[in-house]
């Protein structure tokens, strides 16, 4: 195994690093869609290039924040523009709070709340979503909306000459007073036009100090907030390189509905160059791989689903990755075993699974590239990481195939109790390798198309109507996106006799959730099953409601 290597500068440093090395070498390629026989050219920019942006994006967040405690959010979109506001935001030694381009305005409004944020940069959709929540006074920190997307070909793109440009330190102290009474929407390429490229010396001198912040699931809070230092980002950049066998000479194909930090720092530590694909069709990501030559694929579970049973593949309509390619990665929900093995020798290459507990950005766990498909099995520990399961009541170690809670230990991992472990939630068990098989996972999140709903965030969504007394979601069949949300709520007794009650508290409801949370049936029950300590148990709840539907 090739020796972990940590830098002793902040995370930023992993781009400084790359384009002092490489600079000319491509680091981001952008691929807008693919046909049958070939992909489109698509656009690249280097590593030294990319560091330029980076400077900029740090010189206007510099001159943009009013307050010294306040945070930027930027959300993980899939596209050029984020890698330059991902290094950008850490350089300028601002906390930097990690946004799912999917969310809907009440995990967006409540990012912000934690955070304390100031500015965010996001795609048009979720432009309109906190502008809305800023104009009602939701948000009466956030000043200043950057838009991603649009008319910006990446922030490569939205920097050249031509763009309006409101000028260095746009949104700043000395912006236009009389917007201060709500957030100013503004196109990436104005704000970053007049901002000098000189380089940007960041701040930041301990790689302890957090770095950045986010919203994750959990069962019992909907939402819990992970903080990740300099540290933990670094470590885990240097551990996936490793265990994914990245170098100088890969080539790695991303079409993931969201770019995972994790990835990114990965690619940029191993010098590695990305391109990603916005096609949602599978396919397309197969025939992408091949004119790119890829040695590594990153693709959603659900997505992959539907390329093993996809008639294109199968009479070779498609053109398959080439003999190049060594895994394809899946992020999301479990891929079921058997259709793991049916891809993986349709495709000749594994088809391997990992396990992170960090949201966005930390992982913890990947499978090997001889290990066998099986359900639950998540990998061994990264390199340097530590795993255990352990009872959780007496929280005693657990022996070797008993079931009991996960908890992981590592550089990467945030801060936990004083020992350096950090529980979980999740339930799973160790076999004899030293392998991770789970149980359940906290929360129980499911896939609806290409989105993964996380229970607890459309429970606390519903908890939050005052007519909800309480609730529980599960997933249900659905002909079209293969599962929907489904939820079951208690009515407050003082509204139960009230005429659309339902349709109104789902309205309410949807209007804060992402495109993929949207609840589909809601359902008025009496009492929620309970096991006793634990959560409710919804799938009693599900069966009643498909017996009687």
């Amino acid at each position: 195994m090739r020796i972990l290597r940590q830098l002793d500068s902040p995370l930023d440093g992993l781009l400084r690093r790359a384009a002092a090395r490489a600079g000319d070498r491509p680091a981001v390629t952008t691929e807008g869609y693919a046909t049958e026989g070939d992909s489109t050219e698509g656009e690249s920019t280097t590593f030294e290039a990319l560091d330029r942006e980076a400077d900029r994006v740090a010189h206007w967040i510099a001159g943009a924040l009013r307050r010294a405690d306040s945070a930027v959010l930027v959300a993980c979109a899939l596209d050029a523009a984020f890698p330059a506001l991902y290094f950008g935001a850490v350089r300028s030694g601002r906390l930097l709070a990690l946004l799912d381009p999917a969310a809907g305005s009440a995990a967006a409004r409540e990012l912000c709340t934690v955070a304390g944020a100031e500015v965010a940069f996001v795609p048009g959709p979720l432009a309109e979503l906190l502008t809305a929540e800023a104009e009602a006074g939701r948000l009466p920190g956030l000043h200043t909306i950057v838009v991603t997307d649009g008319d910006n070909d990446g922030v490569a793109g939205a920097t050249g000459g031509g763009a309006r440009g409101s000028g260095y330190g746009a949104g700043s102290a000395g912006a236009d007073e009389e917007r201060s009474g709500s957030a100013l929407s503004v196109p990436l390429a104005d704000v970053l036009n007049a901002v000098p490229g000189t380089p940007f010396r960041t701040p930041v001198g301990d790689l302890d100090a957090v770095a950045c912040v986010q919203l994750v699931p959990h069962p019992a809070a909907g939402l819990r907030e992970v903080r990740l230092s300099h540290r933990n980002l670094l470590a885990n950049a240097a551990q996936i390189a490793v265990a994914h066998q990245l170098d100088p000479a890969s080539v790695v194909v991303n079409q993931m509905p969201a770019y995972h930090p994790a990835l990114l720092g990965a690619a940029v530590h191993a010098g590695a160059e990305q391109v990603l694909v916005s096609d949602t069709d599978p396919c397309a990501g197969m025939t992408v791989s091949r004119s790119r030559q890829a040695t590594h694929y990153y693709g959603l579970s659900t997505r992959l689903a539907r390329l093993a049973e996809d008639e294109r593949l199968a009479d070779h309509r498609t053109v398959l990755p080439g003999g190049r390619l060594r895994a394809v990665l899946s992020a999301g929900v479990a891929l079921e075993p058997v259709v793991a093995r049916r891809l993986g020798d349709t495709l000749r290459v594994p088809v391997l699974q990992g396990y992170g507990v960090g949201g966005l950005s930390a992982l913890s766990h990947v499978q090997a590239p001889g290990a066998r498909p099986e359900r639950g099995a998540v990998g061994v520990p990264l390199p340097g990481t530590e795993c255990r399961v352990v009872d959780p009541v007496t929280r005693a170690p657990a022996p070797v195939w008993s079931d009991g809670e996960v908890e992981i230990r590592g550089p990467q991992v945030p801060s936990g109790r004083a020992d350096g472990w950090l529980a979980t939630g999740d339930v799973g068990y160790l076999d004899l390798d030293d392998q991770l098989h789970l149980v359940r996972r906290s929360g129980s999140p499911f896939a609806c198309g290409d989105a993964v709903v996380a229970p607890g965030v459309v429970e606390r969504v519903l908890r939050q109507d005052p007519r909800v007394a309480d609730c529980a979601v599960a997933d249900v069949p659905d002909p079209v996106t293969g599962t929907s949300v489904w939820a079951g709520v208690v009515l407050r007794e003082e509204v139960r006799d009230a005429p659309d009650v339902l349709d109104a508290v789902t309205e309410r409801a949807n209007a804060q959730l992402g495109p993929g949370e949207q609840i589909r049936r809601l359902e008025a029950v009496e009492a929620l099953p309970r096991r006793i300590g634990v959560k409710p148990v919804p799938r009693m709840l599900v069966r009643q409601y498909l017996t009687a539907a």
